[in-house]
This record gives C-alpha cells, sequence and structure tokens, in this order.
C-alpha cells in the first residue's frame, strides 16, 4: 500500500498537473457553441495542440524542475519533496515566477482574441495559487500535492461549465485523482487532514474562479 502511495505521488506530482488538464480537454471532444468555439481547445489544430502542450511542459515542468535540482545540489532545499516548511518559500516563489513569465509570453506574444482564453487563464491561475500558497505556507505546511489537484479539479468544471457539449466523465475523473492524491498523501504521513483540505480547496476555488471569470 506503501509503494502504491509512493507511485500516486510520483505520477501526479505538483509539476505535471496542468499538463494533465490541458492534455485532457485538448484531446477530449467538446463544444463551447454550436456556432463559434473561440475558446474550445479541442477544435485548435494538431500542431496548436502540441504547441501549447510544449510551451506549459517547459514552463511547468522542466524550467522548474531544474531549479529545484539545483536548490537541492546547493543545500537550499534537503529534497525534491520539500518536506520542511521553510524550505517551501524559495520554491514556491520560483514557481509563481514561471507562471507569470507564461502568462506574459502570451499576453505579449499572442494577444488576447488570437487563441483560446484558457491559455491565458491556466497559467494565471497558476500565479494567483502559489502567490496564496506563499502566505499559507508561513502558518501550515499546507499541502502542495492537494493544491495541485486542486487546479486540475478547478480547471476542468469551469472548462465543462462554458461549453454546450462536453464529457462529465472529464470532472469525475478530476475529482477521483484528487481523491487519490489526498488519501497518498494522508496515508505516507505528509500532511494533515487540515492541511490537504486547505491546499485542495484552496487550488480548486481560485483556478475555478480565474478561468470561468476570466
Amino acid at each position: 500500500m506503501r509503494v502504491l502511495a509512493e507511485v500516486i505521488s510520483w505520477v501526479f506530482m505538483p509539476l505535471f498537473m496542468p499538463i494533465y488538464a490541458l492534455a485532457l480537454v485538448m484531446f477530449v471532444p467538446s463544444n463551447q457553441d454550436y456556432f463559434f468555439n473561440a475558446d474550445c481547445l479541442y477544435t485548435i489544430s494538431a500542431s496548436g495542440k502540441y504547441a501549447l502542450l510544449i510551451l506549459f511542459f517547459v514552463f511547468s515542468v522542466a524550467l522548474p524542475g531544474v531549479s529545484f535540482l539545483i536548490l537541492q545540489r546547493t543545500k537550499v532545499i534537503a529534497t525534491i519533496e520539500m518536506q520542511e516548511r521553510r524550505e517551501r518559500t524559495i520554491p514556491i516563489v520560483i514557481m509563481l515566477a514561471y507562471c507569470l513569465a507564461l502568462y506574459m509570453l502570451f499576453v505579449v506574444k499572442v494577444g488576447h482574441g488570437f487563441i483560446s482564453k484558457f491559455a491565458f487563464s491556466l497559467p494565471l491561475s497558476g500565479v494567483c495559487v502559489t502567490l496564496v500558497f506563499f502566505f499559507l505556507n508561513r502558518w501550515k505546511k499546507v499541502s502542495i500535492h492537494a493544491g495541485a489537484a486542486g487546479i486540475f479539479t478547478g480547471f476542468i468544471l469551469a472548462y465543462i461549465l462554458q461549453h454546450v457539449e462536453y464529457q462529465l466523465w472529464m470532472l469525475s475523473l478530476a475529482i477521483l485523482i484528487s481523491g487519490l492524491v489526498m488519501t497518498a498523501r494522508m496515508y505516507l504521513e505528509k500532511h494533515t487532514l487540515l492541511e490537504i483540505f486547505v491546499g485542495w480547496l484552496t487550488g480548486t476555488l481560485i483556478t475555478f474562479g480565474v478561468n470561468y471569470f476570466y
């Protein structure tokens, strides 16, 4: 059971969750409107989908991952998991910076109206969630895994609510994954129930709000 909990924690690492969310809505059929699909990620070209995935991978996975490895090598953090609350401040700021950089890249280089609003709102929600986590971290070691699962859930919920045709199982999958992640973190005794609940609720509510109202 412990091995399974460890596998779940690594498969659903916080850095991967935006990529999973983006890939899910890109490749599962949906329609935003019967006539216009300006913000529907499923209807964009295959090359556009892969370009978006690569950009999100670079800014959400590759660059933060390398940065965290450097922090570990320089003894700023003891492990990649950052189990101590005091170790998390710098990594959270780094993640916030990369989310903001990706959002600004879309604003400056692409511009609104030329691509789905979700390409802008997803990294912006990352900025907002990590900013809140920066302050929450001064109080408790709030679960970043749970927060990332919340980002996944909040994004999927906001996305399907703005489409007239969608696959409801996507939301069920997001809730299932959230449950698995939170259960795994509890089983491994990485967080208390409060730290997990606050993390998931923060990620879900902020991400839903930003992506739905953007």
